[in-house]
């Protein structure tokens, strides 16, 4: 009996890890990518990380209003702290979650803190200043790439605390400015207001796609920002362990999505921002050889 539960478990475990991988796959790319990098016995847990920030951010959408979103958030952070109701392992994210905090021996706080940041994606506040979106960039990316470094740290310090700071913000930038045009249709803004201001860009500008060239000067200074953190990172490269640098991977695809930005044909609101798929594998690939 004991060795058919076991067994049972170890089945839905496994069921777990392949919905994290496939999710990953399906709507983070350039992480799954990345993590098919790392060596294979840490790919579960990273797959797990991931599809976890995953699924946390995309609580606007599945939501009807921001009270639906608010009590979604709530049931990550009690399942978190062990205070949902009903068998949280049936959840196959928080399942594959749970087994990676457990077995790698990770901090919860860090999981509860990226959901609290994610309460902003709910409504349409405003975002007041750069040094705000840097905070929330560190909460929410930043925080990725620490908690990758320690999985693939297994349990010893893996260093580069700074340099996950600096990555957060330069990858968190990028991918907002990528997403601004998604980002405007559906209401929200991230672009800080004393960045726009400087530039005479209003939030209605944005979300009724006027656009302009203020809104192009504003992201501009945004690419601007994201480079020296990226600087900023590259400085503090030498602090990280080099079991850990693999969790850094999908940094090395910042400068191309950067550089397309800069292109004379670029709309903020209108243009895609992709690299084509070998491109990236490309890039992630010598930055695998580099680590």
């Amino acid at each position: 009996m004991t060795e058919r539960v076991s067994e049972g478990a170890a089945a839905g475990l496994d069921f777990a890890f392949r919905h994290c991988e496939a999710l990953v796959r399906a709507g983070d790319p350039d992480r799954y990518f990345a993590t098919l990098f790392a060596p294979a016995a840490y790919r579960p847990h990273l797959f797990a990380l991931y599809a976890f920030s995953l699924t946390v951010a995309r609580v606007r959408e599945a939501a009807s209003n921001p009270m639906a979103g608010e009590i979604r958030l709530q049931w990550w952070r009690d399942a978190l702290q062990g205070e949902a109701r009903g068998d949280v392992k049936a959840n196959p994210v928080a399942a594959a979650l749970e087994d990676a905090i457990v077995k790698r021996r990770l901090g919860r706080q860090p999981f509860v803190d990226l959901i609290d940041a994610r309460v902003f994606d709910l409504y349409d506040d405003p975002m007041p200043r750069l040094n705000d979106l840097e905070g929330y960039c560190g909460e929410t990316a930043s925080s990725l790439f620490r908690l990758a470094s320690l999985i693939l740290g297994d349990g010893a310090e893996p260093g580069g605390a700074a340099a996950a700071g600096h990555a957060g913000v330069a990858y968190g930038l990028a991918g907002l400015l990528r997403a601004l045009p998604w980002h405007a249709r559906s209401g929200q803004v991230y672009l800080p207001g004393d960045i726009l201001r400087a530039h005479g860009v209003t939030r209605e500008d944005i979300v009724t796609g006027r656009g302009g060239p203020g809104l192009r000067g504003a992201c501009a200074d945004l690419r601007a920002v994201a480079r020296r953190h990226l600087d900023a990172c590259a400085a503090a490269r030498p602090t990280i362990a080099p079991a850990a640098r693999t969790a850094f991977l999908p940094l090395a695809l910042v400068p191309d999505y950067l550089a397309r930005m800069e292109q004379v044909s670029y709309d903020p609101l209108n243009s895609p921002v992709e690299i084509p798929r070998w491109r990236r594998l490309w890039r992630l690939w010598r930055a695998a050889r580099a680590a």
